[in-house]
């Protein structure tokens, strides 16, 4: 699998009017609030930190969860929103979510005894499970394999993609993710081994 990438790829800062600071928060449209706060509360241990009307729906409710580092994830619910969200184009995908790489069997054994499956995934640059939240959106839990500052992750990931390119691979993979590591003064050493196939779908 070869991919040559179509846009100029680098962790430098674009010459641009607007710079953002990172992620504040997320809105999804959710479904019924029990079931929300069921999964995203109660299984996967985000506290639910603000209740309110939406501001602008207001027969529908404001629910904002902590997703463990101060950046929020809200829903709009409702007794009787939609159950399926739909894969039009501008709707979102997945939302992707970091657990230790040591709580990864618990998390498996959890989402089992919750009736919610999951495929997993080596993703090469990490370690993944895919599970859907009662509205059928697709949630991926990320072990990740290294340790990246926050601050340079960017970095990280461009010239992974760089190694990636000049060694004709189709993904960034554990040699170009250590080699740009490695160049980069970071410890290029995995803080977990991944035990799973590398495969694409969720």
């Amino acid at each position: 699998m070869e991919h040559e990438p179509q846009q100029e790829i680098t962790a430098d800062a674009p010459e641009s009017p607007i710079r953002t600071l990172g992620t504040d928060h997320m809105t999804v449209m959710g479904g019924d609030p029990a079931s929300v706060i069921a999964f995203y509360r109660d299984l996967l241990g985000m506290p639910l930190v603000l209740e309110q009307p939406n501001l602008d729906q207001p027969e529908l409710t404001h629910l904002f969860f902590d997703t463990g580092d101060g950046r929020i994830l809200t829903f709009f619910v409702g007794e009787d929103m939609p159950v399926q969200p739909s894969r039009r184009p501008g709707n979102v995908h997945h939302l992707a979510y970091k657990i230790a790489p040591s709580a990864l069997e618990e998390t498996k054994q959890a989402l089992q005894a919750a009736d919610y499956g999951y495929n997993e995934f080596d993703r090469g640059a990490f370690h993944s499970l895919y599970t859907q939240d009662p509205i059928g959106l697709v949630v991926e839990l990320v072990v990740e394999k290294y340790e990246i500052p926050d601050d340079r992750r960017g970095e990280v990931l461009a010239l992974a993609h760089e190694k990636r390119v000049k060694a004709g691979a189709g993904f960034v993979d554990d040699e170009h993710m250590q080699a740009a590591l490695e160049d980069l003064g970071l410890d290029p050493t995995p803080t977990h081994e991944a035990d799973a196939p590398t495969g694409a779908g969720v």
